[in-house]
């Protein structure tokens, strides 16, 4: 089962239709879809309407079925059904974006990559690590300061901290276990 979850077209599919989804809706709707298809050939056997109904309530579910569509030509036209181990590959496929190549090749492929979505973008600022206005510089500030073996680590860690603690609005510093550590750059309201 856990190779299955780290198949890097697994990976990269459940990454697309966790784009603006919640976690808990995310699972239940790849493992829905990977019952009907877990191959590019296999995926483009479908149709749109199937997939929608595998995937629904994940966000924008109609676009993201053909999203998945598209991707699945593109790894079997240009890829011969592999899903590439480099970001640089990744990016050129359609509703691929930096933290999504960067999760794939972390998870998928097992290599060096810093996947910075909006938790670790606000975190790494708000303890002053980075100063950064977008995620993908955010990226890049900490590829140059983050020692390479905290790379992978780094976005688990910050994820959960940004969900339950650092919260984007009235962050819980009260309980914060590094409050003592953190200048709170940008912070206003806190409990």
């Amino acid at each position: 089962m856990a190779q299955r979850r780290r198949d890097p077209f697994r990976v990269l599919i459940a990454c697309l239709l966790s784009l603006r989804t919640k976690d808990e809706t995310t699972g239940p709707a790849a493992e829905r879809l990977f019952a009907l298809a877990d191959t590019p050939g296999a995926m483009l056997r479908l149709a749109p309407s199937s997939i929608e109904r595998a995937i629904f309530p994940v966000g924008f579910y109609r676009t993201k079925a053909r999203v998945l569509l598209g991707v699945c030509r593109d790894l079997l036209e240009r890829f011969d059904g592999r899903v590439p181990d480099t970001i640089d590959a990744l990016l050129t496929l359609k509703g691929v974006g930096r933290k999504t190549a960067n999760l794939v090749v972390t998870v998928g492929f097992h290599k060096p990559g810093i996947c910075v979505d909006v938790h670790v973008h606000r975190i790494s600022n708000r303890l002053g690590y980075v100063r950064t206005r977008t995620p993908e510089e955010s990226e890049m500030a900490l590829r140059a300061r983050l020692p390479r073996r905290h790379w992978i680590g780094y976005n688990d860690l910050l994820v959960a901290f940004g969900q339950n603690l650092c919260l984007p609005v009235s962050p819980k510093c009260s309980i914060c276990p590094v409050r003592d550590l953190c200048p709170r750059v940008g912070v206003t309201r806190s409990r």
